[in-house]
């Protein structure tokens, strides 16, 4: 397995794992192989050009996108004990984490990882029991004739997904405490964020040199570093068509967060000056 860490705005970064090998699908476990046909299932439906399954498809599309990036990320990366059923040696060398070095420093990955692999873990355990323990008082849905239950199934994806995403940060928890880590700054990467940076912060160039740059990042509030056509030139980068998606997800819920920040600050600012006046 290999991990791509990917700042997104100067304060927020995607963390992604390279799926599992095409070639070890048999040493998948039963629920790994019930999620891949129900994605199969799911693919089916959204060639359907009307009736309820291509209503379902662009409801259950526009719900996908709403789950946080930082879920979707944590998902990426599998569980332990399926990484270790692939590789029996797994944990007894170092992973590589792909990044950029002139936009984060290199003695912080541990501890930005460790806070990336904790910091939700406490809140995907609750939403997973929740989800999982809510689903059975849909099932009676189920018999209504010709309408699928959907309630129930998104409450069971929904628990899965945490599920996923509890496991995946469990994982990078242990890599982080075992110090499986091995980070190696991609010159393509910075190259690209030399570029974006030098337009996004007024003390940084394209030519600043990378403790200047990290330096300038640091100081920076939080400000988004990449456009959403940069999520097809890092999946081209890190060789991982799949991850054009994952980043287009975080820039826009990261570029809205920030919008909403700004606005309310704005409007905080707004009051203030006239109480003051």
């Amino acid at each position: 397995m290999r991990l791509f860490l990917i700042p997104i705005s100067t304060r927020r970064a995607l963390i992604y794992g390279r799926p599992l090998r095409r070639d070890a699908a048999k040493e998948l476990s039963l629920l790994d192989r019930a999620t891949t046909k129900a994605a199969q299932t799911w693919a089916g439906w959204e060639e359907a050009e009307k009736g309820w399954k291509k209503h379902l498809v662009t409801w259950g599309n526009k719900v996908q996108q709403r789950i946080p990036f930082e879920e979707w990320g944590l998902k990426s990366i599998p569980s332990l004990t399926t990484q270790r059923r692939i590789d029996e040696q797994y944990g007894n060398k170092k992973i590589e984490v792909l990044y950029p070095g002139n936009t984060l420093r290199l003695e912080k990955i541990p501890s930005l990882l460790r806070t990336i692999a904790t910091e939700r873990q406490e809140f995907h355990r609750k939403k997973m029991w929740w989800s999982f323990g809510i689903a059975p008082f849909t099932a009676p849905l189920g018999l209504i004739p010709i309408v699928p239950n959907i309630p129930f199934f998104y409450l069971v994806y929904r628990g899965w997904s945490h599920w996923r995403a509890l496991n995946g940060s469990r994982h990078l928890e242990f890599l982080v405490e075992k110090d499986l880590i091995n980070p190696i700054s991609l010159s393509a990467l910075e190259q690209l964020y030399a570029k974006r940076a030098s337009r996004t912060l007024d003390a940084v160039q394209t030519d600043t040199s990378g403790p200047d740059m990290v330096d300038g990042m640091e100081k920076s509030e939080d400000r988004i570093l990449l456009k959403m056509s940069d999520a097809k030139k890092l999946a081209s980068i890190f060789e991982a068509p799949e991850l054009a998606l994952e980043a287009e997800r975080a820039i826009v819920q990261v570029g809205e967060q920030l919008e909403a920040q700004k606005k309310q600050k704005d409007e905080k600012d707004s009051k203030n000056s006239k109480k003051d006046s």
